[in-house]
């Protein structure tokens, strides 16, 4: 040991120990890449892919597959029979059948003044009500249950409920007018009434919605940052743009992207109140792929219509999105 220390020490250079691994599971070394960690992770894997795959396989029959079949009708030359129908060959006809269509652009237009003008109502009243809302006390937990009355009602409940108060002989809104204006107006027999009284049905059933998620975001904003704002001597209006606003955005724009999905296929609403009526005036891309698909039974064309609609909303969605993610980056490089 001593001859091996000299000598080494006399070569100017120092013995190196042996490399050492950390032991394995059963006090031997383990082996070097790790392998059982990797062999591990994979077998983690295949063990959450076979729990999930019960849960992927009803979706992928609930969902994909009807949206894939859609797609395929809108493209077929679908014929009625005996017992069902035949798919003869594809073709583009329907598409092109459907986008000159008269009653389709009006639908179009309908359902999307409908979206934009029920969606930009519910943001600022459910912003006011969530401001409300964050300033209550004890109270709030009183209000807040109120105000998600209309919003847990179902769709078709809701509708039908307006539609006694619109009802033009014994409507209670009827009455009223009556009393106010001294004539009974016939609120849902006339295009411009009618928009509007759906428009005021879906703005009272979906902006507790809205309030909801706003206050949500309002909640988790740092008391701080309001802090600061106060020291910097802003006054309420300054800090609600330029604190209060800026850090609502993501929580605002999760709010309104599912609030297009909503709006752009609503279907129940004019369907229990209107019947897409007087004529076509509340005539939705919903309501008339419903009357082409079930009501004509020219199911290729419906399905040409339901693929369209879906279409755009992607197509919105997308392009608000990216918006929005434009105006978050320059938010924060500035």
């Amino acid at each position: 040991m001593n001859a091996v220390t000299s000598s080494a020490t006399s070569s100017g250079t120092v013995p190196r120990r042996p490399a050492t691994r950390p032991a394995g599971p059963g006090g031997g070394l383990a082996p070097r890449g790790g392998g059982p960690a990797r062999v591990s992770r994979r077998g983690q894997a295949r063990t959450g892919w076979l729990f999930a795959s019960p849960a992927l396989l009803t979706i992928a029959a609930v969902t994909v597959f009807p949206v894939l079949f859609s797609v395929l009708l809108s493209f077929a030359d679908v014929r009625l029979e005996y017992g069902g129908f035949r798919l003869s060959s594809l073709t583009g006809d329907h598409y092109a059948a459907v986008l000159s269509s008269p009653e389709w652009r009006h639908a179009l237009l309908f359902t999307f003044g409908f979206t934009v003008v029920t969606v930009l109502l519910e943001l600022v009243l459910g912003t006011a009500a969530a401001l409300v809302l964050e300033r209550l006390g004890a109270a709030r937990g009183g209000v807040l249950a109120v105000l998600l009355l209309p919003w847990a009602l179902i769709n078709v409940v809701a509708a039908q409920l307006w539609g006694y108060l619109y009802n033009g002989t014994y409507g209670g809104l009827t009455w009223l007018f009556e009393q106010i204006l001294g004539s009974q107006p016939d609120i849902l027999g006339q295009p411009a009434s009618a928009m509007g009284a759906m428009v005021v049905v879906d703005v009272w059933k979906t902006t507790p919605f809205v309030a909801i998620v706003v206050l949500a975001g309002l909640m988790l904003i740092p008391g701080d940052v309001y802090e600061a704002a106060e020291i910097d001597g802003a006054g309420a209006w300054t800090t609600f743009w330029q604190v209060t606003l800026p850090q609502l955005r993501p929580i605002m724009a999760i709010a309104v992207l599912f609030r297009i999905l909503q709006a752009f296929g609503i279907f129940d609403l004019p369907f229990v109140l209107t019947q897409g009526g007087p004529g076509t005036a509340t005539e939705s891309l919903a309501i008339l792929g419903y009357k082409t698909l079930f009501q004509n039974l020219d199911i290729g064309r419906g399905a040409a219509v339901a693929t369209t609609t879906a279409v755009i909303v992607i197509g919105c969605c997308l392009l608000f999105l990216r918006v929005f993610r434009t105006q978050a980056d320059e938010g924060g490089r500035a």
